[in-house]
């Protein structure tokens, strides 16, 4: 498959996520913020355990990564004072995966950094790529560092990132979700990434028969060739009440 190379693309983000079953709050939070010098960064953090506690964790870790990736700061550095912060915060007590994923335009590269022992799949050129190096939570291990990729900015490119709520879908009957022959299977169409989101968080559902088993949130960030000339920039919300 050729791979399209020309500035003509369009970046798109989707995001599906849903709380443990019987738990008012998910400890998963994602935030996005515009890089200074161009571009995109999605920031994906999953406290330890499930509920309130989790959740001041992730925003804890999150919020110290964005206000340090809209000022400029690289990924990797910002990764690292993400878990500076939390292990001083916590006293090494408390940890928590975090992926950030960032397009960055001046560069032109897809960076994705992982603390996390999920491992996150990359679609491009027509080719699956399995980014599963061993990776450290952060804010336990004082020397712990992330685990960096960086990709050409090509298009059709899919890029997905998730929680430990997509390893674990259906573990209370010995199922597993195949992530891989999802993507591959869905990949070729070139449908919208908010599509694949939400047919994998539907997967995972369903293996759980609508009980998810942990916190879930699946990320995905495609670069699709642009189908129109117009240039407004949108984003959309669904935000159950």
């Amino acid at each position: 498959m050729s791979a399209v190379v020309t500035l003509d693309l369009e970046l798109q983000v989707g995001v599906a996520k849903v709380s443990k079953y019987a738990v008012a709050e998910s400890g998963d939070t994602l935030e996005m913020i515009e890089r200074p010098h161009g571009g995109l960064s999605l920031v994906l953090a999953d406290g330890q355990r499930s509920g309130k506690s989790a959740k001041r964790v992730s925003n804890l870790v999150v919020r110290k990564a964005i206000s340090l990736l809209a000022e400029g700061v690289r990924d990797g550095a910002a990764a690292r004072a993400a878990h500076d912060y939390l292990r001083t915060h916590y006293e090494a007590r408390v940890s928590a995966t975090l992926n950030i994923v960032s397009v960055d335009l001046v560069t032109r590269t897809i960076v994705l950094s992982r603390n996390s022992h999920c491992p996150a799949y990359v679609w491009s050129r027509g080719q699956m790529h399995v980014l599963d190096e061993p990776s450290q939570p952060i804010g336990i291990y004082p020397r712990t560092r992330p685990v960096i990729t960086e990709l050409e900015i090509v298009a059709p490119t899919y890029a997905v990132v998730f929680t430990d709520g997509v390893l674990d879908a259906g573990s209370r009957e010995g199922k597993s979700l195949d992530v891989v022959a999802l993507i591959e299977e869905f990949a070729p169409s070139g449908g919208a990434a908010q599509a694949l989101a939400d047919e994998i968080l539907r997967r995972c559902l369903e293996l759980d028969r609508g009980r998810p088993v942990d916190d879930t949130s699946v990320l995905v960030l495609a670069v699709l060739p642009r189908t129109s000339t117009d240039e407004a920039r949108r984003m959309t919300v669904r935000f159950p009440m």
